[in-house]
């Protein structure tokens, strides 16, 4: 299996994940014509599925332009497809419930409930014969299920939005914006996703790409160093951690 990041950030996030003989994209936040040439410049012509986290703009911006360019099968939780059909969205729509698990080709999607002020946000385990891909983006808090689900992962596409203290002293943002981003149902900081690492990391693990970093209140040596002091107090040094960048691909990363 591979993966690899179109684009992460407040200004739209996209996802491609392929196995032998399926490629499916994990939200459509950029513009159509990004999401396809970004696509494309990876080999990656042909998409066989796309599947929502959730419904925020700057998760889906690109879908509905991009499905009438495309008949690309559209997964969602009900939900979710249900704000997204009041808003014209037309697709193939492929429904299910936060925590079934469902094939796509020869991909199994496993879906589990994650907290974000959205209708029914979701996280992802993408499994393809014996690799597994672990995704969560947009949520305020780490459960418990979110952390069972992913134990044993040989990739994970990891949020760590914001730096605590940058945060804290950002002169940008009101109060109100910061404790919605800090509050459970907003988003992970360097902290909260270094803490899920030290969870579930383990002698497997090959790659961490960390997603959605605000170009305010992080940086990427930051959380890069937060998530490396984990593995490297775990011995497992091995693990290659890397940050998505908003305005362009990263290329792939085998697992």
């Amino acid at each position: 299996m591979q993966f690899a990041i179109l684009g992460s950030g407040s200004s739209g996030n996209a996802t491609l994940a392929k196995s032998a003989h399926t490629t499916v994209l994990v939200d459509a936040g950029l513009s159509a014509k990004q999401l396809l040439a970004r696509a494309q410049s990876l080999g990656a012509d042909a998409i066989d599925a796309i599947l929502l986290t959730h419904e925020h703009g700057d998760h889906v911006r690109g879908l509905k332009t991009l499905l009438k360019q495309r008949n690309i099968p559209l997964y969602a939780t009900s939900a979710t497809a249900h704000v997204l059909r009041e808003s014209g969205i037309q697709a193939t729509w492929h429904t299910f419930e936060a925590g079934q698990a469902f094939p796509i080709g020869d991909l199994t999607v496993q879906s589990f409930s994650i907290l974000h002020d959205a209708v029914d946000p979701v996280g992802y385990v993408l499994r393809s014969a014996e690799k597994s891909l672990g995704l969560i983006s947009d949520a305020g808090h780490v459960t418990h299920s979110v952390t069972q689900h992913l134990q044993g992962m040989h990739g994970l596409y990891l949020e760590a939005n914001y730096d605590d203290e940058l945060l804290a002293a950002d002169t940008k943002r009101p109060w109100s914006i910061k404790q919605r981003i800090s509050s459970r149902h907003g988003h992970l900081s360097n902290r909260q996703a270094a803490e899920l690492l030290e969870n579930i990391s383990h002698a497997a693990l090959r790659h961490v790409v960390l997603g959605h970093l605000s170009s305010d209140c992080n940086c990427r040596q930051i959380a890069t160093r937060a998530m490396q002091q984990v593995l490297t107090g775990k011995g497992l040094t091995h693990v290659a951690v890397n940050c998505a960048s908003q305005d362009e691909t990263c290329g792939w990363w085998e697992l």
